[in-house]
């Protein structure tokens, strides 16, 4: 009797998780890596002042999915909050703020946990904070604060190496910053597409060039079908061996040698091809200038291989150690570990598949010999593969934030001694060209910082703090009027200023959390009388 079997029934397939459709959006972001981390993250928040802005930002967090939040605020709810800030009602007068906001913020996402300090009405004691609860993995306050918080915080945040954010929104002016204590290395940083392509042309391992040769063997004698179907990696580099036998061995890289080999590849296509014509070729031709090149580090790698390792954080840090051995990497090939992607092209399912199994394999073997080299260091011993995967896939992006050493607390490099347009040149090189005096946000953030532990200052007080840090301020018009919107709002907050603010903050927040795309590096300051926004290194 034939056996009978039971078990060829297919696997049933498995739809999305009620998580995944929740949070579908995000995922497509950053990952199931960046959710990940989102969730393990633990919040805190130290509100003052109106606080409207601190408790956006939260918002914008609480809704992706962040793991835990604290609210650090002694403050009691009166009627001035109610009209600015949208987590606050009635039955919230003369309650805890704090406990109100988180409590109102947790209706958002149920699977968010949140805190408030402190649970008595009492001063809020930080230190205590700081003690009793979880690490924290980024720190959030606003302006104005008083000056005992502010040193508790920048204590703690500096000894523990936490990232933190200060906000300061008052009338139609804001400005976030981060202060990262230390260099913050982004591996995963999204660059476009299209731009981290490596075919390795001009550096082809041995397995790839044999495939190209056995394609194009007789590529004369080749069907008009196959012909119009060669991947364009394998026709550039058929002729690219073919130009470096008359041209000494040398590859075209200069622009006319590019102009000619461009007429010499596609001298090889078939003008009378009844198969549908020979965009393979033309598709060769596209991709010259931007594959054919002599490999070069990108600034931010370079930024990388160069710097000196000074802190125990950072000796400790894997990043550090796979830095080191892509870095030998590059210095023995030449070339950085390859990707492995490769781009659409024209070309028959099966040879593209095939190719693309080459660019595969030749990128585990690369990350292979990296990941040797860093089994071969101290620290090295324990890192994760995956780790090792991601950096030499996304090397050549590496970025480092706040590598730069800082100037002074305003860190404006420019003398004070010079002419008005003398010193408007330097600050505008300084600020990357963004804008110039007076048009610089710059005159908003000095304002703001006036105020950040005297909100009730004076246009005069203001302008004359202004003035200290840039004498020539008190010739302009508008750093005036800038002086009078501050002291005018006396540390209010608008909401709709505080909600874009917080916003901001929170999306570059999760960069920093996640450690994927490219975080601000140092202030963003907001004007939002002219709806102008500009990056500036002020720390």
């Amino acid at each position: 009797m034939a056996e009978v079997v039971t078990d060829q029934t297919p696997p049933v397939l498995r739809g999305p998780t009620e998580k995944e459709k929740k949070y579908d959006r995000q995922l497509r972001l950053w990952a199931a890596s960046g959710q990940a981390a989102l969730e393990s993250a633990n919040i805190l928040l130290v509100n003052s002042g109106a606080g409207t802005a601190g408790v956006e930002t939260l918002k914008n967090l609480v809704l992706p999915g962040i793991g835990k939040f604290a609210i650090a605020d002694d403050a009691v709810v009166d009627e001035p909050d109610l009209g600015v800030n949208f987590f606050l009602d009635e039955s919230c007068l003369g309650r805890s703020r704090s406990e109100c906001c988180t409590k109102l913020l947790l209706e958002l996402n149920p699977e968010v946990q949140g805190d408030w300090y402190p649970k008595k009405e009492q001063k809020l004691d930080l230190q205590g904070v700081f003690s009793s609860s979880n690490p924290f993995t980024l720190i959030i306050y606003t302006n104005p604060i008083r000056e005992e918080d502010l040193t508790t915080i920048e204590s703690h945040a500096s000894q523990h190496q936490i990232p933190v954010v200060c906000i300061h929104s008052a009338g139609f002016y804001s400005y976030f910053r981060f202060s990262l204590h230390g260099t913050f290395p982004i591996v995963d940083t999204h660059p476009e597409v299209d731009k981290t392509t490596d075919l390795r042309l001009l550096q082809p391992w041995p397995e790839l060039s044999a495939f190209a040769d056995n394609m194009v063997k007789e590529i004369e004698n080749l069907d008009d079908h196959e012909h119009g179907h060669l991947p364009y990696v394998v026709i550039l580099l058929h002729f690219l061996e073919q130009w470096r036998q008359s041209h000494d061995g040398k590859n075209p890289t200069t622009p006319k040698e590019k102009k000619e080999f461009e007429r010499f590849v596609m001298s090889g296509a078939r003008t009378n091809n009844p198969e549908g014509g020979e965009e393979n070729f033309q598709e060769a031709v596209n991709a010259i200038n931007k594959n054919i090149k002599v490999p070069e580090l990108e600034p931010g790698l370079e930024e990388v291989f160069n710097h000196q390792v000074s802190s125990e954080v950072e000796r400790q840090s894997s990043f550090w150690v796979i830095a080191r051995a892509v870095s030998h990497f590059y210095q023995t090939h030449g070339c950085l570990p390859l990707p492995g992607s490769l781009p659409d092209m024209k070309a028959q399912s099966s040879v593209y598949v095939k190719l693309q199994g080459l660019y595969k394999e030749k990128a585990r073997e690369d990350a292979r010999e990296v990941l040797e080299l860093v089994r071969a260091n101290p620290g090295g011993e324990h890192i994760d593969p995956t780790e090792v995967d991601l950096f030499c896939k996304n090397a050549r992006f590496v970025k480092l934030i706040n590598a730069k050493p800082r100037g002074s607390d305003l860190g404006l490099i420019f003398d004070r001694e010079k002419a008005d347009d003398d010193t408007a040149e330097a600050m505008k090189i300084e600020t990357g060209g963004a804008f110039s005096l007076p048009l610089s946000n710059f005159f908003i953030y000095l304002a703001l910082k006036a105020t950040a532990h005297h909100p009730s200052a004076t246009a005069d007080e203001i302008m004359k703090t202004v003035t200290q840090s840039v004498p020539q301020a008190a010739s302009y018009d508008r750093v005036a009027q800038i002086a009078e919107e501050v002291a005018r709002a006396k540390g209010g907050e608008l909401h709709n200023i505080s909600a874009l603010t917080g916003g901001m903050v929170a999306q570059e927040v999760i960069k920093i959390i996640t450690k994927q795309y490219i975080p601000i590096d140092d202030t963003c300051i907001f004007d939002g009388i002219s709806s102008r926004c500009q990056v500036l290194r002020v720390q």
